[in-house]
């Protein structure tokens, strides 16, 4: 037995012949398993000899009637789903750079029966910084849906542990970019600078070495974007 095969009896278990009567003449959910491994196998990045980076974060998009019968299944075929491309991603030594998620979402150019699959690599975050010290914060650091506190001295952001901000992306350098903070007293200063990374460092899409960084300020380093959000003085 496949591992799609494997994968629709595990549907077909779990919610019985509702599924299928209602995806009959729609989207079939072994269909959509089968483009998400497809997007895995030709987004597939050579990191080395014996791991390739794939994506991890995964939109389908589908006609407005097939996205209205999934709805009380979306659930728990994101589950599965999300089990299927884990499980084709070990038999395929893949690795993903953060956890894997599926969403569903209408696309209006699409007719029942017809669906796509948007991906991207969506790199792992993380930092010692509580939620109450970014409450507090005058700034933060917006990355991939997760925010950090910009405070004096400044934070440095890389893939490294030593790093203040980790982010699980292979193009970024251990210690890759640093945000230099200094308070004022009506404002903050923050600055940019690379830490002598070995992909460098985009600044609004423009590459640069040092750079004074505003609200909305967007850093790209590797495939990972960082915002740059001040808060308002009456928040």
């Amino acid at each position: 037995m496949s591992s799609l095969q494997r994968f629709e009896r595990r549907l077909e278990q779990m919610i019985s012949g509702a599924f299928a009567r209602a995806f009959r003449s729609a989207v079939q959910p072994v269909e959509i398993a089968a483009a998400l491994q497809r997007e895995c196998d030709n987004n597939a990045q050579i990191l080395s000899r014996q791991r390739r980076l794939v994506p991890n974060d995964f939109h389908v998009e589908l006609a407005q009637t097939d996205l209205e019968r999934l709805a009380p299944y979306d659930t728990a075929m994101a589950a599965e789903l999300e089990k299927q491309v884990t499980e084709h991603a070990q038999q395929n030594g893949y690795s993903f750079p953060g956890p894997v998620s599926i969403d569903f979402e209408a696309a209006e150019d699409l007719t029942t029966g017809r669906f796509r699959v948007r991906s991207r690599a969506q790199a792992k975050v993380s930092s010692n910084s509580t939620h109450t010290q970014v409450g507090r914060a005058r700034a933060v650091l917006e990355v991939n849906g997760t925010q950090h506190p910009l405070a004096p001295p400044g934070v440095v952001v890389g893939r490294g542990t030593d790093a203040d901000v980790r982010i699980n992306d292979p193009g970024v350098s251990r210690q890759h970019v640093e945000f230099r903070v200094e308070a004022a007293a009506d404002r903050l200063h923050i600055d940019v600078r690379d830490l002598g990374s070995t992909n460098g460092m985009l600044v609004d899409g423009q590459k640069m070495t040092r750079s004074v960084a505003d609200d909305g300020t967007q850093v790209t380093i590797g495939n990972t974007v960082l915002t740059v959000k001040v808060v308002p003085e009456d928040v």
